[in-house]
């Protein structure tokens, strides 16, 4: 029997005129979320059936058209997400030159949403490399930092740990902290030995996960290794995306400089995740901590966009500012990432316009939604529409200028968010550009990026770091090569100058 008080549209997440396929498309994401089998908690067996109450009614024209005919009006309810979207330029031009456009986003959780959520429970494993180059103190303190980790589990959090070399070995199957000491004991007994094998430690911490895999939970991997994998790289790709498309997110952690950064990036960027550099053995308990801290506080466990681009523009590159900074891999959809209780969310998307005929007033840059993943809200998060829509200014066929009228007073400078989001990531930028130069062997270009990197170092105060540039410098001069130290060294050292003064200490 249909309830008078249902709203079966907000019950759904969506808006009153949701077509059929978009109807469909909110009923599987919220059945999903809901099913019994998954979630057993007081209340939601009973939501999930208003859910198929509310797709059968809504899924039928007949039964909808006399639904909607007795709906009261529209209520408006607190979105639990506030977002900001800047764009850094109205309008383009009709000129023969490519045309750059900035987009930031940025969200965080409603004032309304932060007094009603609780805590999200952690299905966290750790896939510790224990192969032979670990021996020693990077094994001894990842060990103890795991042993850390498990004394700072919530009773309903569960926690596993594989540790792998040339194969692998499950150290503490999933299961929540009902006996810390064999626990621990456990961890203290992974020694080193063999070669490093991603793959196998990948898998076994995938099956690890699945086994209590839940909507409701946090559904995390962090990979730690100081060393590289080989041949088994698109296999390891191939686990991240099917990761990803159950939910799972992961953090890769690189020890010393012996590890493949541009790998691991990708892997975890694949899944929503980041790559982090411990330079010494005793940084390794500094950011897992930190990063275990971060998945508690976790409000949305991933940011997807969905977009639509016209075929003349193109996406260079999409950068998370803050939580955690880091590239983000290309391609619809876009996966931003989390979004934490305690921290703004924020991303900025340049755009490349092509030279083309632009005939109309106008120029859709972009359209496509947001889609929020959150364990924390009962009901599913309404999908966010995008529509981004340019000015085109017109020329003079004559002269090939702007029209007067278009010349005169119309400029107006880009929001001061995106001027100091690129002048935070211009020295990030830097550094990119030289190592795509060192890769195509063009070592002069490679030193200018990098002698403008320490110019801007040393005038901000990085001493430390503008000193490890100089050296790259001097050495791409005489050897030809960037080191391996290095050149992780300055990639992570530019992007940690992007996260808050807060974040830093």
């Amino acid at each position: 029997m249909q309830k008078s008080s249902q709203d079966y549209y907000a019950l759904l997440g969506i808006p009153r005129s949701s077509a059929p396929d978009e109807i469909r498309r909110a009923y599987l994401k919220a059945a999903k979320k809901l099913h019994p089998d998954i979630n057993t908690a007081p209340g939601e067996t009973e939501m999930f059936m208003d859910v198929q109450q509310a797709y059968q009614v809504l899924s039928d024209p007949v039964r909808r058209s006399s639904y909607d005919a007795n709906l009261p009006p529209e209520k408006n309810t607190p979105a639990a997400i506030d977002k900001r979207i800047l764009v850094s330029r109205k309008s383009l031009s009709q000129i023969k030159e490519p045309q750059l456009v900035y987009v930031l986003i940025d969200m965080e959780p409603s004032l309304e949403m932060l007094d009603t959520i609780g805590y999200i429970p952690l299905n966290l494993c750790l896939v510790l490399d224990n192969s032979t180059s670990m021996k020693g103190e990077k094994l001894e303190t990842a060990k103890q930092t795991a042993i850390e980790l498990i004394r700072r589990l919530k009773p309903q959090d569960i926690f596993s740990v594989v540790a792998f070399n040339d194969r692998a070995e499950v150290i503490i199957p999933s299961s929540r902290q009902s006996n810390p000491v064999k626990m621990e004991k456990n961890i203290r007994q992974i020694q080193t030995s063999g070669g490093t094998e991603i793959l196998q430690g990948l898998q076994t911490g995938l099956d690890e996960i699945n086994r209590y895999l839940n909507t409701k939970s946090v559904n995390h991997i962090i990979l730690i290794t100081d060393g590289k994998t080989y041949g088994d790289e698109q296999a390891c790709y191939d686990l991240a995306k099917q990761a990803a498309n159950r939910g799972i997110s992961l953090t890769g952690l690189g020890i010393g400089s012996g590890w493949n950064d541009i790998f691991l990036e990708k892997l975890a960027n694949l899944t929503g995740g980041t790559s982090m550099l411990a330079p010494q053995a005793k940084d390794i308990e500094k950011l897992l901590i930190e990063k275990f801290s971060n998945l508690s506080k976790t409000f949305a466990e991933n940011v997807m966009l969905y977009y639509k681009l016209d075929k003349s523009v193109e996406i260079n590159y999409a950068f998370r500012l803050h939580p955690i900074t880091d590239l983000i891999q290309s391609g619809s959809p876009l996966r931003l990432g989390p979004i934490l209780q305690n921290w703004p969310f924020s991303v900025l998307i340049e755009f490349k316009v092509s030279p083309k005929e632009l005939e109309s007033e106008f120029f859709t840059l972009m359209e496509g939604k947001i889609e929020v993943s959150a364990s924390n809200i009962p009901l599913p998060v309404p999908s966010m529409p995008i529509e981004i829509v340019l000015a085109i200014k017109e020329m003079d066929d004559s002269s090939g200028t702007l029209y007067e009228a278009n010349r005169a007073g119309d400029y107006e400078p880009p929001p001061s968010a995106i001027i100091q989001a690129l002048s935070k990531l211009t020295l990030y930028r830097l550094q990119e550009k030289a190592r795509n130069e060192m890769a195509l062997g063009n070592y002069g270009k490679a030193t200018e990026h990098l002698q403008k990197l320490a110019t801007r170092l040393l005038a901000q105060g990085e001493r430390s770091l503008a000193k490890t540039v100089i050296f790259e410098i001097e050495n791409i001069e005489t050897t030809k090569t960037y080191s391996e130290y290095g050149a992780k060294q300055i990639k992570y050292g530019t992007r940690a100058l992007l996260l808050p003064e807060e974040t830093k200490k």
